[in-house]
C-alpha cells in the first residue's frame, strides 16, 4: 500500500502521523533512479523497529520526478514529496530539514552511495544522545566499494584541507549521510546563508560552534558511476563556496 502524506507543504494523501525518523531526499532529475533508490529504502526502513517517514524535495526538476515518487508502494513507511524553487542540493536539503517534526531528522543521496544499513548505529547514537552523526569515507575503518576517479579524489582531498579548519575533528563534511537531533539541526540551520556546495560545511560548523559534538561512523562507501558532479563546472562553484566560509562575518 502507498502512504503519500500531508501536513508537508505540497504533499499529497491521507492524514501525517508521529513519526520516529525523517529522512530527506533532495532530488533533481531523478525521476529514472528514483523508484529503485525508494523502494531499496522501504524494504530495508519496514523491517525497522522505528517510524520513519521519506520526504523527497524536489528542486526545480523538469521529469517526472515528483510523479515517479507518488507512485512509489511504501508499505508502512510514510512517503512525501515536496517542492524547493531555489536552486541548489543545500537549498533543497535545508527545506525538507526545517518541515521535520520527529525527533531526529536528517538527509541522504539519491543514489545510496552510503549504505542504508548504517542507519542501524546512527539512530543506536541519536537515542544515546548524540547531537549530529555523520557517515565517513575517511574515518578509521571506512573503506571505498569502489572508488572515485582521480581526479574527484584529488580535488577531495584538497577540499577536505580547506574545510578543516572550519570543521575541527571531522574528517569527511562531503559524505551524503546526516542526522541530527531535530533541535539542534534547526538551531544550526536558521545561521546557515550558504546554499550551494559548502552547505554541509557550514550546517556543521554550526552545529560545532553550538557546543554539539559531530560524531563520525566509517563506512562501505560505493561511488555512483553515473553521478552528475562535473569536476571542473561543479568543482570550481564547490571551492568557490567553500572559500567564502573564510570570509569575515561568516560565522
Amino acid at each position: 500500500m502507498s502512504r503519500c502524506v500531508l501536513g508537508l507543504p505540497g504533499a499529497v494523501g491521507p492524514v501525517r502521523r508521529v513519526v520516529d525518523l525523517e529522512i530527506v531526499i533532495p532530488a533533481y532529475n531523478e525521476a529514472a533512479r528514483l523508484p529503485h533508490t525508494l523502494r531499496e529504502a522501504v524494504a530495508y526502513l519496514d523491517e525497522r523497529p522505528w517510524r520513519t517517514r521519506i520526504v523527497v524535495v524536489d528542486n526545480g526538476s523538469v521529469d517526472e520526478t515528483a510523479e515517479v515518487v507518488r507512485g512509489v508502494e511504501t508499505g508502512g513507511v510514510d512517503l512525501a514529496v515536496i517542492g524547493c524553487s531555489r536552486a541548489g542540493k543545500g537549498a533543497a536539503v535545508r527545506r525538507g530539514l526545517l518541515v521535520g517534526t520527529a525527533a531526529f531528522v536528517g538527509f541522504v543521496d539519491a543514489d545510496l552511495s552510503t549504505p542504508l544499513d548504517t542507519l542501524t548505529e546512527v539512530m543506536s547514537r541519536l537515542r544515546w544522545g548524540a547531537p549530529a552523526v555523520v557517515a565517513s569515507r575517511h574515518a578509521p575503518g571506512a573503506r571505498f566499494v569502489r572508488a572515485q576517479p582521480l581526479g574527484r579524489r584529488l580535488g577531495g582531498a584538497v577540499f577536505r584541507a580547506l574545510a578543516r579548519p572550519l570543521v575541527v575533528g571531522v574528517r569527511d563534511t562531503q559524505c551524503g549521510f546526516k542526522f541530527f537531533q531535530r533541535d539542534v539541526v534547526h538551531a544550526a540551520l536558521r545561521r546557515c546563508r550558504v546554499t550551494g556546495f559548502a552547505f554541509d560545511v557550514e550546517l556543521l560548523r554550526q552545529v560545532q560552534a553550538a557546543g554539539r559534538q559531530v560524531v563520525e561512523i566509517p563506512v562501505a562507501w560505493t561511488d555512483d558511476a553515473h553521478s552528475t558532479f562535473h569536476p571542473v563546472r561543479d568543482g570550481v562553484a564547490s571551492f568557490v563556496s567553500l572559500l567564502r566560509l573564510y570570509r569575515p562575518g561568516v560565522a
